[in-house]
């Protein structure tokens, strides 16, 4: 009797001790995922876009409505979207710094640019890039300290985020295309080449051997798998490929947007908790939105809203330009295929 009372009681010591192990063990973790949840809220950087540029903009895109009284599948947006995207070279940070082989004084330059279109459903989409070196109407833009930057004919395109930042950016951009820019996006070395390590590296096949002594690129014809600086360095180089204008540039761009909807795909992010984190982690550090996507709930609900979409059914084009007749090493927008392009994305 003795003894079996004294296992008993052994049992439930070993009970309340196996509790309390688990409930300190849930505590931690619900810690743990408060301050990252915290952390990766607090990378993300915006700029209130809506504000500074008021009511002077092209109308939004109008959704189709669901049919009256029909149940929605699902909770997440499906309208049609416009994001402009940028590539930031800015060297702020000792990283950007070192990807970048640049000082960290200068500024900062949108040396990509990309509008990114959604259809309505979200299943398809088109990535329209705009050369750095089209000239271009920028629009007088509201700064930052007060006062406005004044209209300037024939610039090109990439002063904008110069002189007046992403505020600018946006407002040249619907100024040269009359459409809204629902969104602003912009990621820098850093971020990108983060993003591309954390997802595992991206896969791309060059048809032509590539040695840019800029971009510390040597990489021969064929198939290869790219680590993040890697990657970046093939996004920069122009130098060695083609003429070695920004136009051959802008192909290996868009070859690694979709290397990288390619390899999202094949990266089960869900079932991998640890890289989920790297690659939320990586995009938010250097990632700078509008104030509608500056936060962790409303990044997600736009990510998840793009399950669907693939390399298969995304539309890589460039603006259709010709050479400018001042400068044969810019280019302005070829007329009227250029507007016929953007109409369809209204």
């Amino acid at each position: 009797m003795r003894g079996g009372g004294s296992q008993r009681s052994g049992r439930s010591r070993l009970l309340r001790v196996t509790g309390i192990v688990l409930g300190c063990a849930l505590v931690v973790s619900l810690a743990g995922a408060a301050w990252a949840y915290w952390h990766l809220n607090q990378n993300i950087k915006s700029v209130d876009i809506d504000s500074a540029l008021g009511d002077d903009r092209p109308a939004k895109a109008m959704s189709t409505p669901s049919p009256y009284g029909a149940a929605s599948p699902s909770p997440l947006p499906s309208g049609a979207l416009n994001i402009l995207v940028l590539g930031s070279d800015s060297r702020s940070g000792a990283r950007n710094q070192e990807l970048g082989g640049g000082s960290s004084g200068g500024g900062a330059r949108s040396d990509t640019a990309m509008v990114i279109h959604l259809d309505e459903g979200r299943t398809k989409a088109t990535v329209v890039s705009i050369p750095r070196d089209t000239l271009v109407t920028r629009p007088s833009c509201p700064r930052e300290s007060g006062g406005s930057t004044a209209v300037a004919y024939g610039a090109m395109f990439n002063s904008a985020y110069a002189v007046g930042g992403p505020v600018c950016a946006v407002k040249t951009v619907e100024a040269m295309t009359n459409v809204r820019m629902d969104h602003y996006i912009e990621i820098d070395f850093a971020g990108f080449a983060g993003l591309v390590d954390a997802l595992g590296g991206v896969t791309v096949t060059t048809e032509e051997d590539i040695s840019d002594e800029d971009s510390h690129l040597e990489l021969e014809a064929g198939t290869h798998h790219l680590d993040g600086t890697q990657a970046l360095a093939l996004a920069r180089t122009r130098h060695g490929i083609g003429d070695e204008s920004d136009l051959g540039r802008i192909g290996l761009q868009q070859q690694l947007v979709k290397a990288l909807l390619d390899q999202v795909a094949a990266t089960d992010l869900l079932g991998s908790p640890t890289r989920l984190y790297k690659v939320a982690e990586a995009l938010t550090d250097s990632l700078t939105t509008d104030t509608d996507l500056d936060s962790l709930p409303e990044l997600m609900s736009l990510g998840q809203s793009l399950k669907a979409l693939s390399s298969s059914t995304t539309e890589t084009v460039m603006m259709p330009v010709l050479p400018a007749p001042s400068d044969p090493n810019r280019v302005v927008a070829n007329e009227p295929e250029a507007s016929e392009l953007w109409e369809s994305l209204r």
